[in-house]
């Protein structure tokens, strides 16, 4: 007989995860457990995968098989970065044209019976869904169904075809803007939505004479992180109006946005994060950490093992800094990335950053991380995850099946 206790629901499902991995095959293939008694809980709270749908449309499928394969590591957030520059797959009910004319093709979108499956498929297994709406920047796709959302660039005095970030000066972005998140907020059950704010290039704002005129007038003179500041903090009154709480890129903290106090800080440059965190931590804010665990950079050998050896609150700062960080996010970008590649390219490298994330910091013993990633991978492969081996060798039930 098999005794499990948990407070809540979802600790049972992590319980029972854990009862299924203590199940072993003996040579006579009788499956058995060994009699344990194990206490256990997550080290951080917040132990997240992203997966980018705009580089890369994602077949429903290939998002519900890693959904599974987060469940089998015990991840608990999808931060679905559902649209970006390159393509608009998510689609709205409000304003259809952004996908009619932003998704790559006509069936290249995310349907609201789309949207509705992976959320609740995510629940069942105490998987939340946090989708990232990235703006000004990062919005290229955007204008493509929406007329005067982007900001006309200029080449001296004439437009030059092309279209930079969203445009910040017109009363019609925020208006917009205002209905979709209306949209967003009734769509993703969430309490949070992340709202990006990274990577903002200021040249096509530099260019344009309207916007130039409006930096005049409100007393900004060059600095056009102000404008970008001005655009952020009228985004995260609307959001709030709508009864959501945010996460936003780190920028937006280093460019001295007003945010409130429970804003959630995501940190993800990977150049001095512990310095970073000690920044945003100090200054009150929760963080959750990325930087040294974006699975898109890829090198020969068992880079698996960096991501395990990382230590989240080895950084400057107090006790109660430290409380503040929640937990991160391995994420997986686009560029290179499809169905055909997710799941090898993702696991096991991110059941590294699972263990890392959910146990405690003294289990730290890279060899035995080994014997425990192989066995797991070989568990994943056998539960119809395509997870990529991490060395030489076999599994097990490869050979029964011979």
């Amino acid at each position: 007989m098999a005794v499990l206790k948990a407070e809540k629901v979802w600790g049972a499902l992590r319980g029972l995860e854990t009862f299924s991995q203590l199940v072993y095959e003996d040579d006579y293939g009788s499956f058995l457990i060994n009699e344990s008694e194990i206490t256990d809980y997550p080290r951080f709270a917040h132990r997240g995968i992203l997966l980018d749908t705009s580089r890369h449309f994602l077949p429903l499928k290939s998002i519900l098989t890693n959904l599974d394969a987060m469940a089998f590591n015990k991840f608990n957030v999808l931060h679905w970065h559902i649209v970006d520059d390159h393509s608009f797959p998510y689609q709205s009910t409000t304003f259809p044209e952004l996908s009619g004319k932003g998704s790559y093709f006509y069936n290249h979108v995310y349907t609201p019976t789309d949207v509705r499956l992976v959320i609740e498929y995510a629940r069942l297994r105490g998987i939340r869904v946090i989708p990232e709406f990235d703006t000004p920047g990062h919005t290229q796709s955007w204008g493509k169904g929406q007329k005067d959302l982007l900001t006309p660039c200029y080449n001296g005095e004439h437009r030059s075809g092309s279209y930079g970030p969203v445009n910040p000066i017109l009363n019609t972005t925020y208006h917009f803007m205002t209905d979709l998140f209306q949209e967003i907020s009734q769509v993703f059950p969430d309490t949070y939505v992340h709202l990006g704010g990274d990577e903002v290039d200021f040249s096509c704002w530099k260019s344009n004479p309207d916007v130039t005129e409006f930096m005049k007038q409100q007393g900004f003179g060059t600095d056009y992180a102000k404008l970008e500041s001005y655009y952020i903090e009228k985004i995260l009154g609307i959001v709030s109006s709508v009864n959501k709480g945010y996460i936003v890129w780190q920028e937006v903290f280093d460019k001295g946005v007003k945010i409130k106090s429970d804003t959630i800080v995501e940190v993800w440059i990977g150049n001095l994060y512990t310095t970073e965190l000690s920044n945003v931590t100090r200054a009150g804010f929760t963080t959750i950490l990325a930087a040294p665990w974006y699975l898109d950079y890829i090198s020969y050998g068992q880079d698996w093992k960096k991501y395990y050896n990382v230590q989240p609150l080895n950084f400057s700062g107090s006790e109660k800094q430290k409380k503040l960080v929640i937990g991160g996010e391995a994420c997986l970008w686009g560029e290179f990335v499809d169905a055909t590649n997710l799941t090898p390219r993702l696991w096991p490298r991110a059941s590294a950053v699972g263990e890392r994330l959910w146990s405690s910091e003294n289990v730290t013993n890279i060899g035995d991380a080994y014997n425990r990633l192989v066995k797991h991978r070989c568990r994943m492969v056998r539960r119809g995850i395509a997870a990529e081996p991490l060395y030489v060798g076999y599994c097990d039930h490869e050979i029964r099946e011979l």
